[in-house]
Protein backbone atom coordinates (compact mmCIF):
# COMPACT_ATOMS: atom_id res chain seq x y z
CA UNK A 1 0.00 0.00 0.00
CA UNK A 2 1.14 3.54 -0.82
CA UNK A 3 2.17 5.51 1.92
CA UNK A 4 3.51 8.64 2.41
CA UNK A 5 6.88 9.13 2.86
CA UNK A 6 8.10 13.39 2.93
CA UNK A 7 7.98 15.71 5.70
CA UNK A 8 5.11 15.55 8.00
CA UNK A 9 5.21 18.87 9.51
CA UNK A 10 4.05 20.01 5.75
CA UNK A 11 0.90 18.16 6.63
CA UNK A 12 0.58 20.20 9.58
CA UNK A 13 1.05 22.99 8.18
CA UNK A 14 -1.72 22.24 5.28
CA UNK A 15 -4.23 21.34 7.77
CA UNK A 16 -3.21 24.61 9.82
CA UNK A 17 -2.92 22.78 13.28
CA UNK A 18 -0.68 20.03 15.20
CA UNK A 19 -1.80 16.93 13.98
CA UNK A 20 0.92 15.61 16.68
CA UNK A 21 1.95 13.07 13.66
CA UNK A 22 5.96 12.95 15.08
CA UNK A 23 4.99 12.10 18.50
CA UNK A 24 6.89 13.00 21.53
CA UNK A 25 8.98 14.97 18.49
CA UNK A 26 5.82 17.39 18.64
CA UNK A 27 6.84 18.37 22.16
CA UNK A 28 10.49 18.30 21.84
CA UNK A 29 11.28 20.42 18.80
CA UNK A 30 10.17 23.54 17.49
CA UNK A 31 7.33 22.88 15.37
CA UNK A 32 6.83 24.62 12.23
CA UNK A 33 3.19 25.18 12.33
CA UNK A 34 4.20 27.74 14.97
CA UNK A 35 7.05 29.49 12.88
CA UNK A 36 5.39 29.30 9.73
CA UNK A 37 1.47 29.78 10.31
CA UNK A 38 0.81 29.59 6.18
CA UNK A 39 0.46 26.35 3.94
CA UNK A 40 3.29 24.56 2.42
CA UNK A 41 4.67 25.83 -0.74
CA UNK A 42 5.79 28.63 -2.51
CA UNK A 43 2.40 30.04 -2.54
CA UNK A 44 1.53 29.16 0.84
CA UNK A 45 1.91 33.06 2.23
CA UNK A 46 -0.30 33.72 -0.49
CA UNK A 47 -2.87 30.96 0.13
CA UNK A 48 -3.72 33.66 4.14
CA UNK A 49 -5.10 36.42 1.04
CA UNK A 50 -6.86 34.57 -0.55
CA UNK A 51 -10.92 34.59 -0.40
CA UNK A 52 -13.33 32.95 1.43
CA UNK A 53 -12.75 28.84 1.24
CA UNK A 54 -15.82 27.13 -0.34
CA UNK A 55 -18.02 24.37 1.91
CA UNK A 56 -16.58 21.93 -0.41
CA UNK A 57 -13.05 22.39 0.65
CA UNK A 58 -13.82 22.84 4.61
CA UNK A 59 -15.86 19.55 4.21
CA UNK A 60 -12.26 18.00 1.82
CA UNK A 61 -9.65 20.03 4.47
CA UNK A 62 -11.84 17.95 7.17
CA UNK A 63 -11.53 14.58 5.10
CA UNK A 64 -7.93 15.24 4.71
CA UNK A 65 -7.01 16.28 8.12
CA UNK A 66 -8.87 12.89 9.55
CA UNK A 67 -7.03 10.55 6.61
CA UNK A 68 -3.65 12.05 8.26
CA UNK A 69 -4.60 11.78 11.99
CA UNK A 70 -5.25 8.20 11.58
CA UNK A 71 -2.40 7.88 8.81
CA UNK A 72 -4.45 6.23 6.29
CA UNK A 73 -4.99 5.96 1.94
CA UNK A 74 -7.60 7.47 0.29
CA UNK A 75 -8.92 3.62 -0.57
CA UNK A 76 -9.27 2.08 2.90
CA UNK A 77 -10.52 5.18 4.20
CA UNK A 78 -13.31 5.24 1.70
CA UNK A 79 -14.22 1.37 2.37
CA UNK A 80 -14.24 2.39 5.97
CA UNK A 81 -16.54 5.27 5.25
CA UNK A 82 -18.86 2.92 3.22
CA UNK A 83 -19.07 -0.15 5.82
CA UNK A 84 -19.78 2.69 8.19
CA UNK A 85 -22.66 4.03 6.10
CA UNK A 86 -24.41 0.67 6.20
CA UNK A 87 -24.06 0.35 9.63
CA UNK A 88 -27.12 1.28 11.90
CA UNK A 89 -26.57 4.69 14.04
CA UNK A 90 -24.62 7.82 12.57
CA UNK A 91 -22.12 7.47 9.96
CA UNK A 92 -19.71 9.86 10.91
CA UNK A 93 -19.97 8.33 14.29
CA UNK A 94 -19.50 4.94 12.84
CA UNK A 95 -16.65 6.15 10.86
CA UNK A 96 -14.70 7.39 13.58
CA UNK A 97 -15.54 4.20 15.73
CA UNK A 98 -14.18 1.87 12.66
CA UNK A 99 -10.99 4.32 13.10
CA UNK A 100 -10.24 3.90 16.44
CA UNK A 101 -10.92 0.25 16.20
CA UNK A 102 -8.18 -0.24 13.75
CA UNK A 103 -5.12 -2.46 15.70
CA UNK A 104 -2.55 0.22 15.09
CA UNK A 105 -4.63 2.87 16.53
CA UNK A 106 -5.36 0.70 19.33
CA UNK A 107 -1.55 -0.17 20.19
CA UNK A 108 -0.88 4.12 20.36
CA UNK A 109 -3.82 4.34 22.30
CA UNK A 110 -2.71 1.82 24.76
CA UNK A 111 0.64 3.43 24.83
CA UNK A 112 3.10 1.03 23.49
CA UNK A 113 3.99 3.72 20.80
CA UNK A 114 4.65 7.25 20.81
CA UNK A 115 2.89 7.78 17.63
CA UNK A 116 0.26 5.85 15.35
CA UNK A 117 3.43 5.88 12.80
CA UNK A 118 5.73 3.80 15.43
CA UNK A 119 2.19 1.78 16.36
CA UNK A 120 1.79 0.55 13.45
CA UNK A 121 5.59 -0.52 12.86
CA UNK A 122 5.08 -2.53 15.25
CA UNK A 123 2.09 -4.49 14.13
CA UNK A 124 3.85 -4.82 10.85
CA UNK A 125 7.26 -6.32 12.34
CA UNK A 126 5.05 -9.10 14.03
CA UNK A 127 5.91 -7.63 17.50
CA UNK A 128 1.57 -7.65 18.25
CA UNK A 129 -0.52 -10.56 19.07
CA UNK A 130 -4.28 -10.44 19.31
CA UNK A 131 -6.38 -13.08 21.80
CA UNK A 132 -2.89 -15.04 21.31
CA UNK A 133 -2.11 -15.17 17.58
CA UNK A 134 0.22 -12.86 16.02
CA UNK A 135 -1.29 -9.86 13.68
CA UNK A 136 0.62 -8.10 11.39
CA UNK A 137 -2.59 -6.10 9.73
CA UNK A 138 -2.65 -2.75 11.03
CA UNK A 139 -6.12 -1.88 9.77
CA UNK A 140 -7.25 -5.36 11.83
CA UNK A 141 -10.62 -4.59 13.35
CA UNK A 142 -10.41 -5.41 16.89
CA UNK A 143 -13.77 -6.43 18.69
CA UNK A 144 -14.90 -5.52 22.39
CA UNK A 145 -13.03 -8.85 24.82
CA UNK A 146 -10.19 -8.92 22.08
CA UNK A 147 -6.68 -9.13 24.15
CA UNK A 148 -4.04 -6.96 22.60
CA UNK A 149 -0.73 -7.72 23.60
CA UNK A 150 3.01 -7.51 22.75
CA UNK A 151 5.10 -10.79 22.14
CA UNK A 152 7.00 -11.90 25.22
CA UNK A 153 10.40 -10.94 23.13
CA UNK A 154 8.87 -7.68 22.32
CA UNK A 155 8.13 -6.32 25.71
CA UNK A 156 11.30 -5.07 26.38
CA UNK A 157 12.00 -3.31 23.18
CA UNK A 158 13.56 0.63 23.50
CA UNK A 159 10.92 2.23 21.55
CA UNK A 160 8.17 0.93 23.80
CA UNK A 161 10.12 1.78 27.13
CA UNK A 162 10.18 5.46 25.79
CA UNK A 163 6.56 5.62 24.94
CA UNK A 164 5.12 4.25 28.09
CA UNK A 165 7.71 6.74 29.90
CA UNK A 166 6.66 9.90 27.87
CA UNK A 167 4.70 12.81 29.67
CA UNK A 168 3.40 13.70 26.29
CA UNK A 169 1.46 10.25 25.86
CA UNK A 170 -2.10 10.12 24.96
CA UNK A 171 -4.63 10.33 27.19
CA UNK A 172 -5.88 7.22 28.48
CA UNK A 173 -9.35 6.08 27.34
CA UNK A 174 -12.18 4.20 29.26
CA UNK A 175 -13.13 1.77 26.47
CA UNK A 176 -9.69 0.32 26.94
CA UNK A 177 -8.16 -1.01 29.69
CA UNK A 178 -4.02 -1.47 29.80
CA UNK A 179 -1.61 -3.32 32.00
CA UNK A 180 1.86 -1.36 31.10
CA UNK A 181 3.71 -3.86 33.60
CA UNK A 182 2.38 -7.16 31.21
CA UNK A 183 2.10 -5.04 28.23
CA UNK A 184 -1.32 -5.78 27.53
CA UNK A 185 -4.75 -4.63 27.16
CA UNK A 186 -8.16 -4.95 26.17
CA UNK A 187 -11.50 -3.39 24.65
CA UNK A 188 -13.37 -3.03 27.57
CA UNK A 189 -16.76 -1.92 24.95
CA UNK A 190 -17.14 -0.26 22.01
CA UNK A 191 -16.32 3.34 21.87
CA UNK A 192 -19.00 6.11 21.40
CA UNK A 193 -18.35 9.49 19.67
CA UNK A 194 -17.89 10.82 23.47
CA UNK A 195 -15.41 8.19 23.97
CA UNK A 196 -12.68 9.06 21.26
CA UNK A 197 -10.78 12.75 22.21
CA UNK A 198 -10.80 14.17 18.20
CA UNK A 199 -11.55 17.84 17.96
CA UNK A 200 -12.75 16.85 14.04
CA UNK A 201 -16.50 17.61 12.36
CA UNK A 202 -16.72 14.52 11.16
CA UNK A 203 -20.32 15.23 10.12
CA UNK A 204 -18.41 17.30 7.00
CA UNK A 205 -16.75 14.24 5.70
CA UNK A 206 -20.50 12.24 5.50
CA UNK A 207 -21.53 15.33 3.53
CA UNK A 208 -18.43 15.23 1.05
CA UNK A 209 -18.96 11.51 0.17
CA UNK A 210 -22.68 11.81 0.15
CA UNK A 211 -22.49 14.43 -3.13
Amino acid sequence: MARYTGAVCRLCRREGQKLFLKGTKCFTEKCPVERRAYGPGQHGPASARRRKASEYAHQLREKQKVKRIYGITERPFRNLFEKAARQPGITGENLLVGLESRLDNIVYRMGFGSSRKEARQLVRHRHIEVNGGTVDVPSYQVHPGDEVRLRAKSKDLLPVQVALESKTRPSKVGWLAVDEGSRTGRMVERPSRADIPLAVQEQLIVELYSK
